[in-house]
């Protein structure tokens, strides 16, 4: 029997509406409407309670058989899956669109080098001078002139690090002591920055292979494009000899992606910038895509942005690099995707107001439903949601 059909039902929502999660309480998406609440633009209205042990605090150890709900939008439905089914769900002539960026050790630990105090940093990015920009925490008011230690993966002390100025929203000016290029330092120095709800940040050698796609080839991010760590050589494989496309993006994942939105109102928050590229070769194959009347299917929400700065209002995509600060949220209209392989996103989150948007909110509401019910392993680690 084709899997695509046996196992594909439309969500009974456990015997009542699906519901939608907010600081109120659960409310029937089907009764009355809200009291006094905005939908698309409160943000209480993305909250929801996740029991604590279904947050995932290491990934499979085979990617593919990460559980993988699919939903349907046009006929309401979810399906159970994995995504090693993946393939059976795509096309001929499809295309895949994922994010090469490269997840850099950029998590430091190092002393203060005149009180020995314990420092701790995380480098974002370096500017044209090549001073880094790094988040900085210690005990007591760090000063401009200070040199940090930064210390390697063993404690032993490895570079030593200028801090030169203190810039807005917490951000440090400084300059490392050395000839050595920026990415040799920190392969050396740094840690995998995992996110907090992860074994507190706390990094074990396989994270170095595990917070990383298999495709990733240009450094700078910050944090994982998660949806593309489910995929291997050979799941890729797999799909390229159905007939389905693939091109590569570039976003490095900032900070601002996940940090929780803590204004009352969506169209109070303003997002980071994070630097992209769509190259003008990646472009033409998806306008092709779109002419023979295929899918585009993001893989993950960075890919997403993307493709919805680069695309024009007609869905068709020309090269682009630069900063995008897109915050995609209700009533968002897309126009350069089609479908949407996505991880698990943590309440209050720009990712989560994205997906919703995306896949229809009464929807995904009962898809995080069924998600929690079935017990599904959420965030970086954690399972899977294709949207079609």
């Amino acid at each position: 029997m084709n899997r695509r059909s046996s196992n594909r039902r439309a969500f009974p929502h456990f015997g009542r509406p699906p519901t939608i999660y907010g600081s109120r309480g659960l409310t029937q998406a089907h009764g009355s409407p809200i009291q006094e609440r905005n939908l698309m633009t409160d943000i209480s209205q993305y909250d929801y309670h996740l029991p604590k042990e279904l947050i995932a605090q290491e990934p499979l150890s085979r990617r593919v058989d990460a559980r993988l709900l699919v939903v349907d939008r046009r006929r309401g439905e979810l399906q159970h899956l994995h995504v090693r089914d993946l393939p059976e769900l795509l096309d001929a002539g499809d295309c895949l669109v994922v994010n090469n960026t490269r997840v850099v050790p950029a998590r430091l630990v190092g002393r203060r080098a005149t009180t020995r105090g314990r420092w701790h940093g995380l480098y974002l990015r370096s500017d044209e001078h090549g001073l880094w920009l790094v988040l900085s925490k210690t005990r007591g008011k760090l000063q401009p002139g200070e040199t940090i230690v930064l210390e390697d993966r063993d404690s032993d002390p490895a570079v030593e690090l200028a801090m030169i100025a203190k810039l807005p929203g917490g951000v440090w000016a400084a300059s490392p002591q050395s000839d050595e290029e920026t990415w040799s330092i920190l392969d050396r120095v740094g840690r995998v920055p995992l996110p907090p709800y992860i074994r507190g940040g706390e990094m074990l050698d396989s994270d170095l292979k595990n917070y990383q796609t298999v495709y990733a080839s240009q450094p700078g991010a910050v944090a994982a494009p998660t949806a593309g760590l489910h995929f291997t050589p050979a799941l890729l494989q797999e799909i390229h000899g159905r007939g389905v496309g693939l091109q590569t993006v570039t976003l490095h994942v900032g900070l601002g992606t996940f940090r929780p939105i803590s204004s009352e109102n969506l169209e109070e928050h303003a997002m980071h910038a994070e630097w992209g590229e769509l190259s003008e070769s990646a472009a033409e194959a998806l306008n092709r895509t779109r002419e023979a009347g295929k899918r585009i299917v993001a893989i993950g929400t960075t890919s997403v942005r993307v493709l919805e700065t680069a695309a024009d209002e007609q869905g068709r995509f020309a090269a682009w690099e630069g900063e995008t600060s897109l915050f995609i949220r209700p009533p968002y209209q897309f126009r350069g995707v089609d479908a949407l392989l996505t991880n698990f996103h943590l309440p209050k989150s720009t990712l989560l107001v994205l997906v919703r948007t995306f896949g229809g909110d009464e929807l995904i509401h009962a898809a995080y439903e069924a998600a929690i019910q079935e017990q599904y392993r959420f965030y970086s680690y954690g399972d899977a949601m294709l949207i079609l």
